[in-house]
């Protein structure tokens, strides 16, 4: 029941990451879509496969073949061969399509495609002006009944540093507002939301284009102290969660170290220890120093679980957010888009 009860918390707390993370499988696809693209690649070509492509229930496909790739991508296909037949296998992104079938892939984080992609896309982000190949600003359509006037919002990195300068915490946060007679009106974290998942791919009209550009320094100001309130509130809700990592490590690495101690006597209450007469001279003194060597590993134990507990205290003493912009998002109604 106990075990059961674990492997239950730990499950939802992957789940909870995965959407706090937003790591579903259509953005993990989206992300390497991107890379290959930005790294000259050729792109993911569809595949059919039974009892995943065609399907009338899903609105795109799931499963891709990996085209030729060179360079460094060309490692990428290592482990597509299936191991028995030989046959190049298509890859997934979903974990539940892979689920029971070797005729897959699945490309998850830890696979080398996936890898090579998000490490290249964080390259750009913090890639040199003039440097880039992946544009900061979009200006996206969205449905009419999602808003009634163009919104604007920013996406940024938010980091918080620890006592030692070590990352306690990293993840993409997103604010912005409504852009409403050229003034700008703040969307709370819910509005902001829905209005990105409402965006379409298709793209405004240049004229649009130019007129978002000319309201930018008027709305530029409010959007930033928006996004900085999102982080401000972000890293104040942060700071039970911190409190309650640092306490669960000092009381794992206490708990660790009392296990050691506690198998450090053991040994030396074994019969071994107490029954010299049986050895040889030079056995006993070997034992002898075995044994002053555990009693005096044995005797380094407590302050060696003071010390580590003041290092992870350290870790977790004073944390500062880092605020990184990365990307700013126009979002404009189909009717004001000017598409034809």
């Amino acid at each position: 029941m106990f075990l059961s009860q674990c492997v239950a918390g730990h499950y939802e707390q992957l789940r909870e990451t995965r959407q706090t993370l937003r790591l579903s499988p259509q953005n993990v696809q989206r992300a390497v879509t991107v890379a290959l693209e930005l790294a000259g690649q050729p792109p993911l070509r569809p595949a059919e496969l039974a009892g995943l492509w065609p399907d009338p229930g899903r609105a795109a496909c799931p499963v891709f073949h990996l085209p030729p790739l060179s360079g460094s991508w060309a490692a990428c296909a290592e482990g597509l061969a299936h191991p028995h037949t030989g046959e190049i296998r298509p890859i997934v992104f979903d974990h539940q399509l892979a689920r029971g079938r070797d005729d897959v892939v699945l490309a998850h984080l830890n696979h080398r495609l996936v890898q090579m992609a998000l490490r290249l896309l964080r390259a750009e982000v913090w890639s040199p002006e003039g440097a880039k190949g992946l544009y900061r600003v979009t200006a996206r359509c969205v449905p009419d009944h999602a808003l009634d006037t163009p919104a604007v919002i920013a996406h940024a990195r938010l980091v918080v540093i620890g006592g030692d300068s070590h990352r306690l915490h990293e993840e993409i946060i997103a604010a912005g507002g409504l852009i409403r007679h050229g003034r700008f009106q703040r969307l709370n974290v819910g509005e902001t939301a829905q209005a990105l998942q409402a965006a379409l791919d298709a793209p405004v009209s240049p004229t649009v284009e130019r007129q978002l550009m000319s309201v930018w320094p008027t709305v530029r100001p409010s959007l930033e102290r928006a996004l900085e309130s999102r982080a401000e509130n972000l890293t104040g809700r942060m700071e039970r969660l911190l409190r309650e990592r640092e306490e669960k490590e000092t009381q794992d690495i206490a708990a660790i170290l009392t296990e050691l101690a506690r198998a450090i006597e053991n040994e030396l209450a074994a019969p071994s220890y107490r029954q010299l007469e049986l050895f040889s001279d030079h056995e006993r003194s070997q034992l002898a120093r075995n044994t002053q060597a555990l009693q005096a590993r044995l005797a380094q134990i407590p302050a060696e679980i003071a010390a580590e507990q003041e290092v992870i205290r350290g870790r977790y003493a004073d944390p500062q957010p880092r605020l990184f912009p990365v990307a700013v998002t126009f979002l404009v109604p189909v009717r004001l888009a000017g598409r034809p």
